[in-house]
Formats: C-alpha cells, structure tokens, sequence
C-alpha cells in the first residue's frame, strides 16, 4: 500500500501544517494529509445553490427564513404585530434547518431518504403545549430537506489506499460515516483522547488563580503569559473562554509589544466599523434622538466639502445642548445658519434617503451605500480590513458569494425599516472577524478556542474565564427541540456538548504547563464559582492524593511613598474672563476653585439632549410660556379667556420644544393648578398699576470699578409698578423658597437679583425693585422682594472690583471644600476634595 495513496484526516485546519512539518521531517513519501472540509474543496467547485434552498449563509438564510414564514397563516401579521418575536423566531428556524441539514450531510448519500423519513415521523404535528414549537421545526426540516448534495459527498466517492483518522476531542460523525461506507478500503482510527486520559492523569498538576474582579483577573493573566516568555516558554496558549476579557487581555499584551495571533476573532458587530453602520442606521430611525445623531456623526471623519476640522460639529452639537434639542426632528427645524445650516441640511438629506416606509433589501442596501458613500464613511471603511468585511458582508464589495439564493432573496424580501435595521446587525453579529497578526507558528502567544488547542505543541497554556460561567457551564437549551429529540436526530445535545468540551480540557491537560485563572465575581457583583470540570479535575487529583497549584503572584510589587493631596490654589492672573454672568459671581462668591474651573478653564458638563424631563427642563419650558404669552397680552382679558390663551401658548411651545408627553405628565398637573393662581396674581397686579414691560431682556454694562470686565445677563422679566412710578425686575423661580428666603433676609448673600439691579441701573429711569416670584409656591404666587437692592448692586459691583484686582495681583483661587456647595459640584473630581488628608492647608 502506497503511503502517497492514504490520506490522513486530522479534526481541524490548525493541524495541517504541523502534521505535514512532521511527515516531512521523517523523509520520504507521505500521505496526503487533509481535512474533511479541505479533501471535499479539493475535489472541485462547490454544488451551486438554488433559489429557495439553505445556503448557510446566515445573511441569506434569515431572509429566506423571515419570508417562508410570512407565506404561513398569520404570518404577515405576527410579523409586523410582534417584530421581536417573529425575529427571534426567524433565527431559531435558520439555526434548526442549518443543524439539521448538516446532520444529514455527515450521512452518506444512501441513508439520508431513511433519515428524513424518520425525522418526519419524528417531527410530526402535535397539538396542546409545544405544537408552535413543533410546527417550527417541522418548516426548519423541510427547508433543510430540499438542500442539494453536499459538496462533502465527493469523499464517498473515493477511493484512497487507506483512510487514516486522527480522532480527538470526540468522533465526527462525517468521518465514521466514511469509514462505515469504505467497504474493502482499510481504516485506522488514531483515538488521541484515550492517550490524553492517559497522559493527563500523570501529568502535572494545572495551576488554578482566583482573582479579585475583572481587571484583577485580566492583569494576573498578562503577568502569567509574561512570566512564561521571560523564561523562553512559548508559544503560549491563551484560550479564549471569556471574550470580553481576551480582548482586555489582547490589549495589555499589544502594549507590552508581545506578538500574538488571534484565531478566536471577534464578532463584526463589536468592531468599529460595524458600529459605524449601526449608528447610522439608529440616527436614521423615525423616532431617533439627538444622541443617535451625535454618536453617529462622531465616527465619521470631517464631512467631505463642510467640516474639515470638525468644528462646525461641534457648533451643532453646542447649539443643540444648550436648546436642548432631544428630537433629530426639531434639529431639522432649529434658526441656524452659516456652515452649521449646510452641515444640517446635509445629514438631514442623508438621513431623509433612509426614511421610507418599506423597501425591497436590495434598495436599502442602495440606499445605505449612498449615505455612507455621501458622508464619507465609505471611504474609510475601505481603507479598514474591519470596513472591508463589513462591506463584504453586505456584498458590497468582492469576497463573498452571491449566488442564486442572494439574489432571490434580496429582490424578493420587502423589508420595513425597523426590520432591515434587526436584519444588518443580525448579519454583523453572525460575522467573524480576524484581526491582522502574524501566523500562529511565528507567534509568541496564540488566542485560541479550547477545542483548537488540542494537540498541538505549546510551551504552556493560560486558561482565563475558568468560572461556572464560561467552562464547563450547561450549554443553552435549543429554541425549537428537545434534548431527546436532538439526540435522535443525530444533533448534539447537551451531554453530548459538555463531553466534547470535557475531552478538549482532557487534551489541554497534557500540555506541559497549564494555568487557569477566574474572578471571585462578576462584573454586576454576582459571585462566581470554579468551573464545574475543575471541580471534578479537583475531586480527581485528590484521590490521587493531590491539589491544583496555587502559584504566587507573578506581578512585581512595588513601593511608593505616600503623597497627600493638597487643596490647589490656582492663579489665574492673567487669564481672568472679560465677561461675568450672575452664575460666574455666584460661583466666585461659593467658591473660588468653581470659578476658577468654569470660568477661567472653561471647563463644562456637556448639558444631556436625551435625558428624562428633569424640574429645570419644566422652569425652562415655564419661562417662555410666560414670555410668550405676556408678548400677545396686549390688554387684560377676562380669566376665561386668558386661561384658554395661556393653555394655548403652553401646548404650542410643549410641541415645538418635541417634550414627551409621558415624561410631561407630572409637569402638565403642575402647570394646571398654576394657570388659576398666576392669572389671579396678574389681574391683582394689573389692579395695583403694574405693567408687563419686557421679558428675556439682554442686558450688559462695563462698570469702571471692573476695569474692562464686562457684566452680563438676562432678566426674566421688567414690569412698570405703581401706576408707572418705579421699575421692577422679577426673576421666575420654581423652586424651594427656603433658600431664596434666607438670601432676601440678608441682602448681601443675595448675588443674583443685585447684580441683575446693577445691569438694569444705568437706563432705569425711575426707582428700582426686584422681586423673586415663586411659581410653585404653596396655594397660590409668592413674591420674595429684595429691599433696597440698588444699594445691595452698588456694593457687589465695588466688592467685584476690589476682587478681580486682587485676582490679577496673582492672588490664588482656593478651593474650599467646605459646606453645601461641594455636595453637588461638577469640578469636585478636579480640586480632589475626597482625597484630602484631614488638615490639608488652606
């Protein structure tokens, strides 16, 4: 017998390479050393699939699947009544037909008319609970009965002088299916897994670490890789178990410039050019928010001809915030002009090109490429090999197959937005992709599957993830069969992948360094326990009268002196502001470091577009209703009729201002008791000879005390009182009146009504009152008024003064830390305030 003319079949690609190494190495002939797969490939071109058959291509499939089950009674309509459902229902039917026929692909050709027959039989309908169930994978099996012959049955066609297999991790049921049907071609199965039980039970002991939390276990895991290079122990082999923590893992590895190939890859949807596509998609929603918007825009590069730098963004974005604009909708609608209008205008036409009610795939596909081409992103994907699978997956570019079924599918599925959206992250989410590193034989460390890491020659194994969560766990229940029924169809059920996954750790086992490592608990704080298979290797060792290692900890310790945190005390001397608000002052007067940061770094909490209606969003809204509705009040009216005007105004700026109206409704209860007492107020005050005068007035000064530091702000609103003797200005307030009380009651802790007096001084042309008017005050309107304030501005705008000079004499701007200012301020993780030792100097 020819050793040319045996072929060898090893469990996995990865194995190709050494075993051909190896044959070589012993000179002379050697068989041909292949795959299942790899034999059938090379055997000729792949059975082109026809329209309407299972082509395992989950992008395909799903669509295939999500139509099939449309053409059902009540399809259409569970389709669009509950699209969650249906969607999952969809992936569940594509992942039953894909399993099923790949079982019957591992038969040969003769026995699969049997198989189906039995599957049928198996599968037949029922009534009472589970027939959805039933029906479902009943579809799934006619689907996966109508696939073409394999590409795989070429090998029963075969006839090689002898077919050897390298058996580990569990038979393959193809390849006892060849080696049933060989009739008088001799076969010889290699069980490496009974020579791995053997070798693993006199192996050394693995070493297991249990680690604080996710970065503890992350950062263990990098010192033990490292610990094993610095000792020419490699390639290393880093089991991927836990993605999320390989991927911290990769990162700290990357940093420490260790070469490393990654054969776990990620997902295509956690890649940033799938992000990229998934957010423009989520901007293009009906109902999309401004953050959908913002997030978006923030992945692209500058807008190709608007925004090189990127500046007229985030002018939008400034604009946006502080108008609070929560709805891409009223963006559309906002006064801008200049390159922030084009920029609009621009992402609005785009996003417009995506906002149809219901399209065939192939024209959102269109239409997607259009917008990603326009706002530049297409070119950037391109020049990314993430971008390239991306575009490949959405067969834009060269790559994948099209095919009959492609085409079918793509021309025939009418989509509704939402359900292309679920469909393209279904299909980014289904996509593997491998990141760019050197082949695994130049590698000092290899990320790989458990299952891969069998049999081949590592220095040592680093298993992270080793938890009841990600190591031996019990594997999820199928969504449309049970355990029996699996096991009769020839699909592995539970035990069957547990046993698979307890061979591979046998396998793993054998190398000659081998260390698990797992956190105590899991990010949300839930406790974790040892994966179940350690516990059994745990149990095992110990009736041989031996333990797991509990190696010390490879990271170097090192001693620093403790340094206190002092409080700072900036100078700004020559970087004071040339303008001050109310707000500024108040911040000054509260504390100098607040100052120092807001107004001197100009350092700001980005305002939230999206979140919930807070008390200020309701004062905000409040504030230009009465602006409004005092701007159309040319004359008092009858209560009736100005509480139908005031209900008016209100509704029309609540859908101007896009303010949801579930996260309205404690408000809107706030404003209906409101309108009776303001009115009542307002003709008390009409009777008393007051006169609405002005509202939202810009006002600004230059006080030479200041020495060219300008003052500026916006009153609320200025009436005439007294029949016209005096002037007042009323700063709205719908807050606790507690505090403003005990302003009022000591005049010169009250910043903001003086300093809105000493704006007002200059062109008031009679004496001058300023009042807070509580709008939620008890049972009706309160008024707090500020006596003698024009005094009370007089000594703020001399006290200013008299500190700005010493501020640009270099004199510092602590930080106090003391009272109520500190327990809601946003520069409290800037100035260290927790950090002080007790005595910090002030």
């Amino acid at each position: 017998m020819p050793l040319r003319d045996v072929v060898l079949l090893l469990p996995f690609t990865q194995l190709l390479p050494l075993a051909r190494l190896a044959f070589a190495r012993a000179g002379g002939w050697q068989p041909r050393i292949e795959t299942t797969q790899t034999l059938a490939v090379s055997l000729g071109p792949a059975p082109v699939v026809q329209a309407q058959q299972l082509s395992f291509d989950t992008a395909a499939d799903r669509l295939g699947a999500a139509r099939l089950l449309r053409t059902q009674a009540n399809g259409a309509a569970w389709a669009r009544d509950d699209p969650r459902r249906f969607d999952r229902t969809v992936a569940a039917v594509v992942q039953t037909a894909q399993a099923l026929a790949r079982a019957a692909f591992a038969l040969a050709p003769a026995q699969r008319p049997a198989h189906w027959a039995a599957a049928r039989a198996l599968l037949s309908p029922m009534g009472g609970p589970g027939a959805q169930q039933r029906w479902l994978a009943r579809v799934a099996l006619e689907w996966a009965a109508q696939c073409d012959a394999p590409q795989t049955d070429r090998l029963f066609e075969m006839h090689p002088a002898a077919w050897v297999v390298l058996q580990a991790g569990g038979a393959d049921a193809l390849v006892e299916s060849l080696v049933n049907a060989a009739g008088d071609v001799p076969a010889l199965i290699v069980d490496a897994d009974a020579a791995a039980l053997r070798v693993a039970a006199v192996a050394a002991a693995p070493a297991l670490v249990r680690c604080d939390g996710f970065e503890d276990e992350a950062q263990r895991t990098v010192a033990t890789v490292l610990q094993h290079l610095g000792r020419n122990e490699w390639p290393v082999a880093l089991i991927g178990l836990d993605r999320q923590l390989v991927r911290r893992v990769r990162a700290l590895l990357e940093h420490a410039q260790v070469p490393l190939a990654d054969e776990n890859g990620w997902t295509l949807s956690t890649t940033r050019a799938g992000a990229q596509v998934m957010a423009l998609l989520r901007a293009a929603a009906p109902r999309a928010g401004s953050d959908a918007l913002f997030d978006w825009l923030k992945t692209l590069p500058p807008w190709p001809g608007l925004d090189p730098t990127g500046a007229v963004l985030r002018e939008l974005e400034r604009r946006c915030r502080r108008l609070a604009v929560a709805r891409i909708d009223r963006i559309a609608v906002l006064p801008l002009d200049g390159e922030p209008a084009a920029l609009r205008d621009a992402v609005m036409a785009g996003l417009a090109r995506l906002r149809a009610p219901r399209l065939g795939v192939n024209e959102w596909l269109d239409r997607l490429r259009e917008v990603l081409q326009v706002s530049g992103a297409w070119d950037a994907l391109a020049a990314d090999r993430a971008g390239q699978a991306v575009l490949q997956a959405l067969r834009w570019l060269p790559g994948r197959t099209a095919g009959a079924v492609w085409q079918d599918v793509t021309r025939q599925s009418v989509l509704r937005f939402d359900d292309f959206v679920s469909w393209v992250d279904a299909v980014l989410e289904g996509e593997t992709f491998m990141p760019q590193g050197p082949a695994a034989e130049q590698a000092r460390v290899v990320v790989t599957p458990l299952a891969r890491a069998m049999l081949r020659p590592f220095a040592a194994v680093v298993c992270p993830g080793a938890d009841e969560r990600h190591l031996g766990a019990a594997p999820a229940s199928h969504p449309l069969l049970s355990d029996a029924e699996l096991a009769a169809l020839g699909l592995p059920n539970r035990a069957d992948r547990l046993q698979r996954e307890s061979l591979a750790l046998v396998q793993v086992l054998t190398q000659p360094r081998v260390s698990f490592l797992r956190r105590h608990v899991d990010a949300g704080g839930e406790p974790l326990a040892d994966s179940p298979l350690l516990q059994r290797l745990a149990l095992d060792l110990a009736d041989r009268g031996r333990a797991l290692a509990s190696p010390p900890d490879p990271r170097e310790a090192r001693a620093s002196r403790a340094q206190p945190v002092a409080r700072p005390m900036p100078v700004a001397a020559v970087h004071l502001p040339t303008r001050l608000s109310a707000s500024a002052v108040e911040a000054l007067r509260d504390c100098p470091y607040r100052f120092f940061a807001r107004h001197v770094l100009g350092l700001r909490e980005d305002d939230e577009l999206e979140a919930e209606l807070e008390k200020r969003d309701y004062g905000t809204w409040l504030h230009a209703v009465l602006m409004r509705f005092h701007m159309q009040r040319e004359a008092p009216g009858s209560i009736a009729d100005e509480s139908a005007r005031l209900q008016a105004v209100a509704s029309e700026l609540r859908q101007e201002m896009a303010l949801p109206d579930d996260q309205f409704l404690p408000f809107a209860a706030s404003f209906a008791r409101l309108v009776p007492r303001y009115l009542d107020w307002l003709h008390r005050r009409d009777a008393a000879g007051a006169q609405w005068l002005a509202g939202e007035r810009d006002c600004s000064i230059q006080p030479e005390a200041l020495a060219g530091i300008e003052l500026q702000g916006r009153i609320d609103r200025i009436d005439r009182v007294g029949h016209g003797s005096a002037l007042q200005l009323i700063d709205y307030k719908t807050s606790a009146a507690d505090t403003l009380k005990e302003r009022v009651r000591q005049p010169f802790e009250d910043t903001q009504l003086a300093f809105y007096a000493a704006l007002l001084a200059p062109e008031a042309d009679a004496p001058l009152q300023a009042s807070y008017v509580l709008l939620d005050s008890g049972d009706g309107i309160g008024e707090l008024e500020h006596p003698n304030v024009k005094d009370s501005a007089v000594v703020l705008v001399r006290e200013l003064g008299a500190e700005m000079a010493r501020l640009r004499a270099g004199a510092p701007l602590p930080a106090l830390g003391e009272g109520s200012t500190c327990d809601y301020c946003e520069a409290r993780g800037l100035c260290r305030r927790d950090h002080w030792p007790d005595g910090a100097p002030a």
